[in-house]
């Protein structure tokens, strides 16, 4: 590997199964440490903080990081952080983080889906629609196809609403990114394969990045990318996932 962003997990310490003392103390220790060792190798990696966007700290923490050299961009973990996309002032409070951001440019990745377990079709569309707009001026990318691994309906449903939005050549797509991690198993099905293959080029291989958050050493990550070659993709296409490079890595 070449180049690689390395992900915060300091929101890890908001997340609502937690009883965490200093809960703020401990976001910011996290967020330091990471970006400490990703400047270790400056010519190799990038530092994302995160935090649970939902907390009081959140837009404090965010302020912090953009005017950290050390930091290049956010993470955020709709999952983890208990985030509901059909909750009114969840809502508000993300257009508020994406509009701050966005006014600073500030890369972002996002892990979408919710625990929500009818999630699907009607958040992508609320996210698109009220948070994502907020972000116009700087990437965003959408973390496991705008899943959280696998490939299930309530995944697709999701991915769909972006695909249209490629094919329609709406504008609130212009910086929006999707990574691949952990989508693509042997497990997947002859059918969840063409149907990923669908959404893929609908949206465009050039907005797909390969990624994966599950090796648990360098000596995994060729396996992952074997799994990505099960899909039925010409050469082509796969050249072009694989030479892709995130905005933020360029």
């Amino acid at each position: 590997m070449r180049r690689a962003a390395v992900m915060s997990w300091a929101y890890q310490f908001g997340a609502p199964f937690f009883d965490v003392v200093d809960e703020y103390g401990k976001v910011r220790a996290e967020n330091d440490w990471t970006a400490r060792e990703a400047a270790r190798f400056p010519a190799r990696l990038v530092a994302f903080c995160s935090f649970n966007p939902i907390e009081s700290y959140a837009l404090e923490e965010l302020d912090r990081c953009m005017r950290d050299p050390g930091f290049t961009g956010l993470k955020l973990h709709f999952t983890t952080s208990f985030v509901d996309l059909r909750n009114p002032q969840h809502v508000e409070r993300l257009r508020h983080i994406f509009r701050t951001a966005n006014a600073r440019g500030f890369p972002m990745v996002v892990h979408m889906r919710t625990l929500d377990r009818t999630y699907g079709r009607r958040d992508a569309e609320i996210f698109l629609r009220d948070i994502l707009a907020e972000a116009p001026d700087t990437p965003v990318q959408i973390a496991h196809a705008a899943g959280w691994g696998g490939y299930g309906t309530e995944t697709d449903q999701a991915l769909e609403v972006f695909a249209e939005a490629f094919e329609a050549g709406d504008p609130r797509t212009a910086n929006l990114y999707f990574d691949l991690s952990g989508v693509v198993s042997p497990a997947r099905s002859d059918s969840e394969k063409q149907l990923i293959v669908r959404r893929i080029r609908q949206i465009g291989v050039d907005r797909m990045l390969f990624a994966t958050d599950v090796a648990n050493s360098a000596a995994q990550v060729p396996e992952f990318w074997e799994h990505l070659k099960l899909l039925p993709l010409d050469a082509a296409e796969l050249r072009t996932i694989a030479g892709n490079v995130a905005p933020y890595l360029r």
